[in-house]
């Protein structure tokens, strides 16, 4: 075989397997980093918190979604990075935006961002600025690493609920709820970086439905276990009707 076909065979081997290896691990495309994204209405909340995040409920087919904007306050590095059961891996974002403290704007490929083994790098300019992104979120769950400390707000997806100690958890503790246009509302007055912020919520309407079908299963097994009740009492009867529990013993008949 020709020796040049022998190395450009070799060439796109090795083109192909780094190929496979980037699609594998995952990456970040300027396309992804630069996606379109409403991020005004949580840079505009009444408590003015140092973290904004809002959740998207999911679907029978997918999880959610979630918008987070930081006010980073000096701080001019971010590692995302979500917990697993054996390490840390990489948090995969899109719709990067980041203010300038006079409101210029610069989107993500404009950044340097960074995805390595554990965690994505986000590096900016200002750390006095304001950052952005979005990302996945669990189908009626929440869970993130502070990445930076300060005061947290996390509006949970409209007609959902976290309140129901079977159905919703908050983690950590000493948050204050409010309801407003249906939407609740999770604040935090400082959570250190060390913590993690985790929810688990649910659709407020499901509630009386699953009610209502306790109830209607109470409700035939009352009526189930009534009726075995009345025919074991009827069989009984009729047993004793036709003497057939009748445990007296005389003996045999005399002869005459």
């Amino acid at each position: 075989m020709n020796r040049r076909l022998v190395f450009a065979t070799i060439a796109v081997v090795l083109l192909t397997t780094g190929a496979g290896c980037s699609a594998f691990f995952g990456g970040l495309s300027d396309e992804e980093l630069d996606r379109e994204q409403e991020y005004g209405d949580l840079r505009e909340t009444e408590t003015d918190a140092d973290v904004t995040i809002a959740l998207e409920d999911g679907n029978l087919l997918g999880g959610g979604e979630f918008r987070a904007v930081y006010d980073l306050s000096g701080t001019d590095e971010l590692e995302l990075h979500q917990s697993t059961l054996f390490s840390d891996e990489p948090l995969n974002i899109h719709s990067v935006r980041y203010w300038y403290p006079n409101g210029t704007e610069l989107t993500g490929s404009e950044l340097e961002i960074e995805q390595g083994g554990s965690a994505t790098t986000v590096q900016v300019p200002d750390g006095d600025g304001t950052l952005a992104f979005s990302g996945e979120a669990g189908r009626k769950t929440f869970q993130q690493p502070a990445y930076v400390a300060g005061s947290y707000e996390v509006l949970v997806p409209e007609g959902h609920r976290t309140s129901n100690f079977l159905f919703g958890d908050v983690s950590p503790n000493g948050y204050e709820r409010t309801v407003a246009d249906d939407q609740e509302r999770l604040y935090w007055e400082e959570i250190d970086e060390d913590s993690t912020v985790s929810l688990r919520y649910y659709l407020a309407r499901d509630i009386p439905l699953f009610l209502g079908l306790i109830g209607a299963v109470v409700l035939i097994g009352g009526i189930g276990i009534g009726y075995y009740y009345r025919q074991a009492k009827r069989l009984r009867e009729q047993r004793e009707e036709f003497g057939v529990d009748d445990d007296s013993d005389d003996g045999p008949p005399g002869l005459l």
